[in-house]
């Protein structure tokens, strides 16, 4: 997978492009700009700098075969494209989807996919990279949870995979720490209610099997005299 800065991928100027089938309406708007603010910024693709040799590499243009309305078409969902991409990264799917409220038949909508692919606007490993760096340093969700979320923003199983397969093994440790963050907020409870809670709280962030054991030992450290240091 792709490094990333600090988990996300959109901390440099995009890069210029050049424009996919050469109408106005694709130039008027092609370069999406830096965006202000971390979580927005945070969520862009980084665009990959152009070289003149990949022109010969890259998937055809879509043809509209000399129709005026299919090729105005086109350029306006190529634009409308371009502007959502400003704002967040997009799965392929989410951009197909995009692409059906502008009446484009499923080859052309393939084939302008393929060209935002293959200029590194689309990019399913690199939206996978950044979820999860979000879901875990920021969310402090399991593997459960986070596999839910890149399947919402339909990514694929196998991306998905081996996405997660490049987390570390740490899920018990991080479900420990969260349920001993959460577990100073219920020494007014009994324990049994705290315990459901707290283990509630765990599944919901997608600890799985871990919940239960991480929110039993949390409050056992609680219950411990040694958690209880006095000053006098």
């Amino acid at each position: 997978m792709r490094s990333d800065n600090g988990g996300e991928r959109g901390d440099a100027t995009l890069a210029p492009v050049i424009p996919l089938f050469g109408g106005k309406a694709a130039k008027a708007d092609a370069v999406p700009p830096r965006r202000g603010g971390d979580d927005q910024q945070s969520s862009a693709p980084r665009m990959p700098e152009w070289h003149p040799t990949w022109v010969a590499e890259e998937p055809a243009p879509p043809v509209v075969d000399g129709d005026a309305d299919a090729a105005e078409a086109l350029a306006r969902a190529e634009k409308v494209l371009l502007k959502k991409l400003r704002t967040r990264s997009l799965s392929i799917r989410e951009a197909r989807s995009a692409l059906a409220e502008h009446d484009l038949d499923d080859d052309v909508a393939t084939a302008l996919l393929d060209r935002f692919v293959a200029h590194g606007y689309l990019d399913d490993e690199a939206l996978a990279e950044q979820l999860i760096h979000k879901a875990v340093s920021r969310k402090g969700q399991g593997r459960q949870a986070i596999a839910q979320t890149l399947s919402q923003r339909g990514i694929g199983r196998d991306v998905i995979d081996i996405a997660l397969a490049s987390l570390p093994d740490d899920e018990a440790e991080r479900a420990l720490e969260f349920a001993r963050a959460k577990a100073a907020s219920m020494d007014s409870l009994e324990r049994d209610v705290a315990l459901r809670r707290l283990a509630g709280q765990l599944a919901r962030r997608g600890y799985g099997s871990t919940a239960l054991s991480a929110a039993r030992q949390a409050l056992d450290e609680r219950s411990s005299p040694k958690s209880r240091v006095r000053f006098e």
